[in-house]
């Protein structure tokens, strides 16, 4: 008898309002599942609609945390990060400002929801605009049955705190981590670890990333390097997992490109970070951090090279994180029950091409038009930025004239074409799903990485402005 078909269970959150230039790293949302058995979870999946800067998704017993789900403080409720892991488990983990994004595990390796517990997400939300915004949450769970499951990870977290990046330089932070020693300490065994998948984690000025082995038949080799910054999810699922036999650390780096003009420290907001989630096989949950003793060591090719300290930590998995039971696997396939609400609601919502008829945001000016749109969603990302992506920079000094002078690549259609929005590449790649000129030249709508367009009475704002002669107003 072959396993069950793995089930797909989706909740949407509902929309969250945002104030005006608020930046809140203090937020948290939660949902209660109800569920009387253990859910064993293969793929998680996260889609917003933006302003979601990145978020950590916890499993904790439902009784903890008490109150109604939803957003709320997480002051209010005494929830802090730690301690929560400690409780029950880490999710999942939002890439930078990413839109849409899968943590996929290979088959068979699963995250362990036990028995009555919830989840939980801690939030940074930033809306960089003028303009109260509200944008809505999704997060789905793939359920495998327990019988196809081979192995149930662990997190594992390395962090530098100690960022000091001087202004107009480029610079790179690396530590090493033992973590035999706390391992051995707390099990009486050497480390061992599996690793299925890692996720880096810094700001939009990240240039560069890399993990490293220590020790054993790996040592030295590099397993997974990230360049640049894009706004996308860049989790890696190693599949098969990955052995490191004989290893005994990590060692792990965080590059940065701060073009601006001010020192740069750890932080949320304008703020920097340098963390990786790995998820692993192994006995204990292992981490290591970074908050002193970190010093310049070399410069070289223009690059700031830093090393500091890493203090590694172990501690015991809870009780929850077991394998499945005999029972479990002999019996039927457990969903719990959904909310009417949730009942066949897909993971993304599907993309829908703007109506022109919706009437545009007022001013429908350029610099209104950069305020509300191209810096929280197109310089958010730091696609449009000082990076220029397709030699596009949204925050130009002279914005009138890049836009209205650059050359689309592929097409024969002016980006502004003034007086004639539906004629404006600008217009088609905000309007459409899948914009394609009069030649049949296609390429993606915008946002690049959101599977679904901004909202309608913005980009008609732009609509607007094309169609009133796109004046440097």
């Amino acid at each position: 008898m072959g396993d069950p078909e793995p089930q797909l269970l989706t909740h949407a959150f509902g929309a969250l309002t945002l104030p005006a230039q608020e930046d809140n790293a203090s937020r948290c949302v939660s949902w209660r599942l109800g569920n009387e058995q253990a859910l064993y979870v293969q793929a998680v999946q996260l889609a917003n609609e933006g302003s979601f800067h990145h978020s950590n998704w916890l499993v904790v017993p439902e009784d903890d945390y008490p109150g109604p789900d939803g957003f709320w403080s997480c002051a209010s409720r005494g929830f802090e990060e730690i301690s929560a892991a400690q409780k029950g488990t880490v999710l999942f983990a939002q890439s930078t400002q990413s839109y849409d994004e899968e943590q996929r595990l290979s088959p068979g390796a699963v995250i362990k929801i036990p028995p009555r517990h919830k989840i939980v997400g801690l939030l940074h939300t930033l809306n960089a605009t003028p303009r109260e915004v509200q944008s809505k949450l999704w997060l789905s769970l793939e359920v495998i049955h327990p019988r196809a499951v081979a192995s149930v990870v662990t997190p594992l977290t390395l962090e530098y705190f100690a960022l000091d990046i001087p202004g107009k330089q480029e610079s790179r932070f690396t530590s090493t981590c033992d973590l035999n020693i706390n391992h051995q300490a707390l099990t009486g065994k050497p480390l061992a670890l599996r690793l299925h998948y890692i996720l880096p984690h810094y700001h939009y000025l990240g240039n560069y990333f890399d993990l490293s082995v220590v020790g054993g038949e790996l040592d030295g080799q590099s397993i997974y390097q990230l360049e640049g910054f894009n706004g996308e999810g860049n989790g890696h699922t190693f599949d098969p997992p990955l052995e490191l036999p004989g290893a005994t650390g990590l060692r792990f780096t965080c590059g940065y490109d701060n073009w601006r003009d001010q020192r740069i420290r750890w932080g949320n907001g304008e703020g920097e970070m340098c963390v990786m989630l790995a998820l692993v096989e192994s006995d204990v949950v292992l981490g290591g951090i970074v908050n002193l003793f970190s010093q310049l060591v070399a410069v070289e090719d223009g690059i700031h090279y830093n090393e500091g300290l890493c203090f590694p930590a172990a501690a015991r998995k809870s009780a929850g994180q077991s394998p499945p039971t005999d029972a479990e696997r002999e019996g039927p396939m457990y969903l719990p029950p959904q909310d009417p609400d949730d009942v066949d609601l897909p993971p993304v919502p599907a993309c829908v091409d703007i109506d022109p008829a919706v009437p545009g945001e007022k001013p429908a000016s350029l610099r209104s038009i950069a305020d509300t749109l191209f810096a929280p969603s197109c310089g958010f990302s730091a696609c449009h930025g000082e990076a220029a992506a397709a030699g596009l920079n949204l925050r130009a000094a002279d914005l009138h004239a890049e836009l209205l002078g650059h050359a689309v690549a592929g097409t024969t259609m002016p980006l502004v074409s003034p007086g004639d929005p539906d004629n404006s590449w600008l217009y088609r790649t905000l309007s459409r799903c899948e914009p394609e000129d009069g030649a049949g030249h296609s390429g993606p709508h915008m946002p690049l990485n959101a599977p679904f367009l901004l909202d309608p009475a913005l980009v008609n704002k732009v609509r607007g402005w094309i169609s009133a002669g796109a004046h440097d107003d």
